[in-house]
């Protein structure tokens, strides 16, 4: 590993891994490490935690951070995160957060989710989904609370590039059951040399299918705001409103610095709805969605 050390990477600069893990007693636990680099060459590393009720920031020397891509593997301290499963082992004044987790088989998407905005040269933010959904095993234990993710479901998605979008919505569910599915759905100013644009990008899966809505394949965003989107792609149409929330701050980079506020709802009250034409092919609302909002001017 050594990834991050060994790059002649130069800033500004951020990438980070959103894993998301919930069971079936409703508990949920989301965590993201991540590293950072600011104009000044700074590098940094970062470990945020969220539960339903709170969120910790942890910031750790370059030092302490490793990167590996093929295994993929992130560890930060004495903490590793990789596609067999996590292994935490955190000790802070306000913080003890220790245990492990296996994975099951990720559940990828069969081409890249930015499709031919992957190849544009100094986008804004590039967005990453690693796996619609895994099956969970393990226990872990925060601040001496128990936390039994036997049967449980993961997802884990990831970001790279200079600065978090100045308005930006993204939520995202994954559900088990008869009818299981996940979905993924962001929309984002994107800026450009001269002028921008509204992007959007979308991934559901339902009933061992795939649909994928995005601007590069002609969807139309009919509303966005704070509290949900409808977008429209052919006779394909996508509600998600956002009905309860319970916000939690979060670190987000400008120009590689970990200094911008944002808020997410890790558990909240989402109703989806995706229909193609008059046919609804099925509403779902969960309250372990999750759910954010950000527009700064």
């Amino acid at each position: 590993m050594g990834f991050f050390r060994d790059t002649n990477r130069t800033g500004p600069y951020f990438e980070g891994w959103y894993f998301k893990h919930q069971n079936p007693q409703g508990q949920t636990l989301a965590l993201i490490p991540a590293f950072h680099i600011d104009r000044d060459g700074r590098r940094t590393a970062s470990l945020q935690v969220i539960s339903r009720e709170r969120t910790w920031w942890l910031e750790y020397p370059e030092a302490q951070l490793q990167v590996s891509r093929q295994p993929f593997q992130v560890q930060i301290g004495q903490s590793c995160f990789g596609s067999q499963g996590i292994g935490l082992h955190i000790q802070q004044d306000n913080l003890s957060l220790c245990g492990s987790l296996r994975y099951g088989p990720f559940t990828a998407l069969r081409s890249d989710i930015m499709g031919p905005f992957r190849f544009f040269a100094g986008m804004q933010c590039a967005h990453g989904v690693i796996s619609m959904g895994h099956s969970l095993s393990g226990t872990l234990e925060l601040n001496g609370e128990r936390l039994d993710f036997s049967d449980g479901i993961g997802y884990i998605e990831t970001d790279r590039g200079r600065s978090f979008p100045s308005r930006y919505l993204w939520t995202q569910c994954v559900w088990d059951g008869t009818e299981c599915g996940s979905l993924m759905l962001a929309i984002a100013t994107i800026p450009l040399p001269v002028g921008g644009f509204t992007g959007c990008i979308c991934s559901v899966l339902y009933r061992g299918r795939e649909y994928r809505l995005a601007t590069y394949r002609g969807v139309k965003i009919e509303a966005w705001s704070s509290t949900g989107a409808v977008i429209r792609q052919g006779r394909y149409r996508l509600e998600a409103e956002l009905l309860n929330e319970r916000r939690q701050p979060l670190q987000a980079p400008v120009e590689g610095r970990m200094e911008r506020t944002i808020h997410e709802s890790l558990c909240a009250e989402v109703r989806y709805r995706f229909g193609y034409g008059n046919k609804l092919l099925f509403q779902h609302t969960d309250s372990n969605a999750s759910f954010e909002y950000s527009f700064v001017n």
